[in-house]
């Protein structure tokens, strides 16, 4: 039998589903978490094995120790993943150190998790990028500002969303920044005027996707980061074919292997340096499925079960799982602090058939999807984006 330990399994909360679908194809699945047990939910209970808590996800050695009390009770571990970009190198570090051979190790981490370096590989894939600058000073940012020309975007090399992510469009913006900059490693890169798709996929041993969709960007991500607005995003009822060739081109230049992915490309809204209208550049890379609640709406959307189809990966390395829907799942980030024409019971009362979920975000999600989230499908994007506007309309 294999062992599997997943990292903390309850964040995101719907991650149980992963659990319970590895122990049903027969895996031993061994959660390592900082929550207590009485705290964990029932179905998440019920997938696992084994549950050891540490004191902090962030002490190497405590995570180590509980790895190793695994071994020691259950035999060699075949997987260690937690599907969660903040813990991908700590991940890494615990294959390495146990010899598990069946993910990446930390010295494949900088090319999947420094914006600089993953440069490199879309170029082998041929893809374009933007032009960037690893931020220094004041006097090596505007040489490359007077090359590329306001605005620039400036975010963490090594980060996760649009957290500290600033649009500079001027000389005072800029100077502005070199005030308030703390420590981080930042890139500056080229504004890009396009609309974010993403290529997601299922990949198993040899690198073949066994399943692919791709979710549409309609808010801008750093408006909803600074400025607390709306989050808004859809899967597709099927996956563009330009897309879906500068995925799988992607899968190979980065060599990604029983994995879960979710990559991000840009569509330009307009003529631009790095190419026309229309046309599909890079953006960045993420070695986790698609954050928070997108692996349900990726469900929702094609009448599927893509945690079977990632524990089948894992367990068989394929899976016979088909698709029974081609429709658009719309998400919904909806902030506390705005008065929106629609109250809830609004929304549900109107839209009620359509309305898969809706809920309270994970506080710890709440900065980058808003504080109450509705899940619904329709048969066209149209009717989707009318959705929006009808629930996002504030008094």
């Amino acid at each position: 039998m294999k062992n599997f330990v997943f990292i903390s399994p309850n964040f995101p909360d719907n991650y149980w589903n992963f659990c319970r679908r590895l122990k049903e194809n027969g895996l031993n699945v061994l959660g390592i978490g900082d929550c207590p047990y009485d705290n964990l939910t029932r179905e998440l209970k019920e997938s696992l094995h084994e549950y050891y808590k540490v004191g902090s996800l962030e002490n190497y050695d405590e995570v180590y120790r509980a790895v190793a009390f695994f071994i020691h009770k259950y035999g060699r571990i075949d997987y260690l993943e937690s599907n969660n970009e903040y813990w991908l190198e700590r991940d890494a570090s615990l294959r390495k150190d146990f010899h598990i051979t069946s993910g990446f190790w930390p010295e494949d981490m900088p090319c999947v998790k420094f914006k600089s370096r993953m440069k490199e590989r879309y170029a082998l894939a041929g893809i374009p990028t933007a032009r960037y600058h690893l931020v220094d000073d004041p006097v090596g940012c505007a040489a490359f500002i007077g090359e590329v020309g306001y605005p620039v975007i400036v975010k963490p090399d090594n980060g996760v969303g649009a957290a500290k992510t600033w649009k500079i469009s001027d000389a005072e913006d800029l100077a502005e920044f070199f005030r308030d900059r703390d420590d981080t490693d930042y890139i500056m890169e080229e504004f890009i005027d396009g609309t974010v798709n993403s290529f997601d996929a299922i990949v198993n041993s040899r690198g073949e996707p066994i399943f692919e969709t791709g979710n549409v960007t309609i808010c801008n991500l750093m408006d909803v980061v600074n400025l607390q607005d709306n989050s808004s995003f859809y899967i597709r009822a099927r996956l563009p074919e330009d897309i879906r060739t500068r995925g799988e081109a992607a899968l190979k230049a980065f060599g990604v292997k029983s994995r879960m992915v979710h990559f991000e490309f840009f569509r330009l809204n307009s003529d631009q340096h790095i190419g026309k209208k229309g046309d599909v550049v890079a953006l960045e890379v993420n070695m986790r499925p698609s954050g928070g609640i997108s692996p349900s709406m990726m469900n929702y959307a094609h009448g599927t079960d893509v945690y079977k189809i990632w524990a089948d990966m894992i367990a068989f390395d394929h899976s016979d799982k088909g698709r029974s829907a081609e429709q658009f799942c719309f998400f919904a980030g909806r902030r506390d602090a705005r008065n929106y024409v629609m109250s809830r019971e609004d929304v549900l009362r109107e839209y009620g058939p359509h309305i898969r979920e809706e809920g309270r975000v994970d506080p710890a999600l709440a900065l980058d999807m808003g504080d109450y989230m509705f899940l619904a499908c329709f048969d066209t994007e149209e009717e989707g984006k009318q959705f929006l506007e009808r629930i996002f309309q504030e008094r």
